[in-house]
């Protein structure tokens, strides 16, 4: 199926446009443009790479996938630099690539600094497009066998301190900047998520917000909103612009907040409440929500849904942070270990 229909669908009866021919109208809509693979391959011819019909069609592959623009970019952005890679190596075909080239590649990147986590994303783009090249016999299988991977360290969420909380939200004074914080903490939203809502997605009566489609993986839930979150977004529904939909916009503009906006917005606070040396982000928000959810008592299953984690054990990592029942059992043990409430002698066998 054409790449076209696949993704818009034949159109039969298009709308005439002025000064164009009915025929033209459509062949005009039959061939809609995809300008982000445009793009992505003007930057192809500029560095005079090889490989362009395959990488052609490995994006507009992810394209009628219904990937988002976001991992068509990124995608692009590992097979460019791949390629280029290769270029330096002496090769000049897709086809002459073999696993040496992969593992110094890995290596490569690795010495540029990379984090082992970014490595192992890059590495995994990359077998993917080779996978896609060996299904179409344009590379030798023996590439992907026995697939290296990357150990990423399995590192603790971020969460915020509690007196670190009260003096990040002693701070803030701006009705949006305050329900903006205020609805993250509560709701465990990703920024992504929170930038996306409209303000019919909201369902104040009954403190709850729908996400229809989640920001990461696609899956829609229902977040709920706590007493303080409804009346900071109660005050600030009064006094935003009724006529954008977006829920949260900059200023003077009509398109939704930027990431970037937000991101600068949560750091100036941040530096403003004292606790610019501790590393705080947006997304530790979200760890502090899942923590605190945990430390009150809440099921394990019940955090994953509200985080719309896929798997529970994504959702476990926050009980390894904080998890009381272990925490008494600890003190309760070694108080009756410090008290001498224990039988049994330790001596040494010779």
């Amino acid at each position: 199926m054409d790449i076209t229909q696949a993704t818009v669908g034949y159109v039969k009866h298009p709308a005439p446009v002025r000064g164009i021919s009915p025929e033209a109208t459509l062949i005009c809509a039959k061939k809609p443009r995809n300008l982000l693979i445009e793009k992505c391959l003007e930057r192809f011819e500029k560095e005079n790479l090889f490989g362009q019909s395959h990488v052609n069609r490995y994006l507009k592959g992810q394209y009628r996938r219904g990937c988002r623009p976001s991992t068509i970019r990124g995608t692009f952005q590992t097979i460019i630099g791949f390629i280029t890679y290769l270029a330096g190596r002496g090769r000049t075909y897709l086809e002459q690539v073999t696993r040496d080239d992969l593992c110094s590649f890995v290596e490569h990147e690795q010495d540029r600094g990379l984090k082992p986590n970014s490595v192992s994303t890059t590495l995994r783009s990359v077998y993917a497009f080779l996978g896609y090249l060996v299904e179409r016999e344009v590379v030798h299988p023996d590439v992907l066998r026995k697939k290296m991977y990357v150990k990423v360290p399995d590192t603790l969420p971020r969460a915020i301190d509690p007196e670190d909380v009260k003096q990040l939200l002693a701070v803030i004074k701006k009705p949006r900047d305050w329900a903006m914080i205020l609805i993250l903490l509560r709701t465990g939203m990703r920024i992504g998520e929170l930038l996306d809502t409209k303000v019919g997605d909201i369902n104040l009566p009954e403190k709850r917000i729908e996400i229809f489609e989640a920001h990461k993986n696609r899956v829609g839930r229902v977040v709920y909103l706590s007493e303080d979150a409804r009346r900071a977004l109660r005050k600030w529904l009064k006094l935003r612009n009724p006529q954008i939909e977006v829920l949260f916009y900059g200023q003077g503009r009509q398109k939704a907040l930027s990431y970037e906006a937000a991101r600068i917005t949560f750091c100036r606070y941040i530096e403003k409440a004292g606790l610019s040396h501790k590393g705080y982000t947006l997304h530790c928000l979200r760890h502090t929500f899942a923590s605190e959810l945990l430390n009150a008592g809440m099921r394990l299953e019940c955090v994953q849904q509200l985080l719309g984690h896929s798997s529970i054990e994504m959702t476990r990592r926050y009980a390894r942070l904080t998890d009381n029942t272990r925490k008494e059992e600890y003190f309760n043990a070694m108080a009756s270990i410090e008290s001498g409430g224990i039988n049994g002698h330790y001596q040494c066998h010779h």
